[in-house]
């Protein structure tokens, strides 16, 4: 009978409905509505709230000291564009603080989450007038924290210059590419713009300080999409054969090769001997607690006299005179050579002074007469005369 029951059940309804998981998960009438535009961010109109809200809800952020002269400046125009929302804000410049807070004039439940990021981004040294742009519906923003992405400082700030560029170009070029606005400031790097851009900038962000892919890398990918967007006929098909895919190589330098080539050992080197081995091999491991005090005290003696004896080594150098400079082989030969001339020249000197000598003795002896000749005997007699009276 069971079984007719069931046969007839089956029969009645052959068209089995699909069950759902939840309560409200089933299939409403506007899903498949080809008129609907589901990513379209409609302006809010005051008359869907006109009673206002219920409760007041307020957001407030601190801000640092170098902001206070701006934010004292600038306020007026803050509080003159959150006014138009029905948002009220304050100042403490006391405490370093900003408030937002909701009004009886307030009708759009979400500008108090806009006015939340309106103060987050003036303390974030996002200029006034581009800040005020965050209560537009259509403008989003996203605060990316890179200071805990990086530990060394040094590495982070190269990494954080790398956002930057040289002269700001990268940060234009993202800029131009995603469509946002990109301020870098201290650990932080605060962006507005729509989702899909905010989205684009913290991969660009995070991937770059984590070394992960260059930011100019990303730039050159984000251009390739651009230019792939405009094609119609690629909306439904991948793009992963057009774009380009940056690989990291790591090269491996080459160790420089040994002369001297070691056998192969199929055994393992022998282990190095622990701490107790060393001491078992010296015998302290048997030692009282008494005797190694001992013996680290004497150890530690030895070592003070040998440092007190290099230091007096080191203070009694300073008194020692400096050696004289030894001549050369050069100077000494040319010294022996300039000898052995004065000997030489003394030598000379002596023996043409004997010889000056023995030519003035004989010229004593040598009579003059011997070698005049006479021609006759007048002119002798006249000579002689002359001699006599000489």
């Amino acid at each position: 009978m069971a079984d007719v029951e069931e046969l007839q059940h089956e029969n009645q309804s052959p068209e089995k409905k699909p069950r759902y998981k939840g309560k409200h998960d089933k299939p409403k009438p506007w899903d498949d509505d080809p008129n609907i535009d589901r990513w379209k961010v409609e302006k809010f109109d005051p008359a869907w709230n006109p009673t206002g809200m219920l409760e007041v809800s307020s957001f407030s952020t601190l801000f640092p000291q170098y902001r206070e002269k701006y934010l004292q400046d600038s306020w007026p125009t803050i509080e003159s564009a959150l006014k138009q929302y029905g948002v009220a804000c304050k100042l403490n410049l006391v405490e370093g603080s900003m408030t937002v807070s909701t009004t009886r004039k307030t009708r759009d439940p979400y500008i108090i989450v806009k006015a939340r990021d309106l103060i987050k981004l003036l303390s974030r040294s996002v200029p006034a007038p581009q800040a005020i742009k965050i209560l537009e519906d259509e403008v989003q923003c996203d605060i990316i924290k890179i200071g805990s992405l990086v530990r060394n400082k040094e590495r982070f700030v190269k990494r954080r210059q790398r956002l930057v560029g040289p002269n700001s170009s990268t940060l234009k070029a993202m800029e131009i590419l995603t469509d946002c606005y990109i301020l870098v400031q201290g650990s932080t790097v605060a962006a507005m713009g729509s989702f899909k851009g905010l989205k684009q900038v913290r991969r660009v962000v995070e991937q770059g300080m984590r070394n992960e892919l260059h930011p100019v890398y990303q730039i050159k990918d984000l251009m390739m999409r651009r230019e792939l967007a405009k094609d119609p006929a690629l909306a439904t098909e991948s793009w992963d054969r057009f774009l380009p895919k940056f690989r990291k190589s790591n090269v491996q330098q080459k160790k420089p090769k040994s002369k001297e080539k070691k056998e192969y050992t199929p055994f393992p080197p022998p282990q190095p001997p622990s701490k107790v081995d060393k001491q078992l091999e010296s015998g302290e491991y048997f030692l009282n607690e008494n005797k190694k005090s001992e013996k680290k005290w004497q150890e530690k003696q030895e070592k003070q006299t040998e440092k007190t004896i290099e230091k007096k080594r080191m203070r009694d150098a300073s008194f020692v005179p400096p050696e004289e400079p030894v001549q050369s082989s050069n100077n000494s030969n040319k010294y022996e050579e300039g000898k052995k001339d004065l000997t030489e020249l003394t030598q000379s000197l002596k023996s043409k002074t004997k010889e000056l000598k023995k030519q003035k003795k004989t010229q004593e002896k040598v009579n003059a007469e011997e070698y005049i000749a006479v021609t006759s005997g007048d002119k002798s007699s006249k000579k002689k005369s002359k001699v006599v009276r000489d």
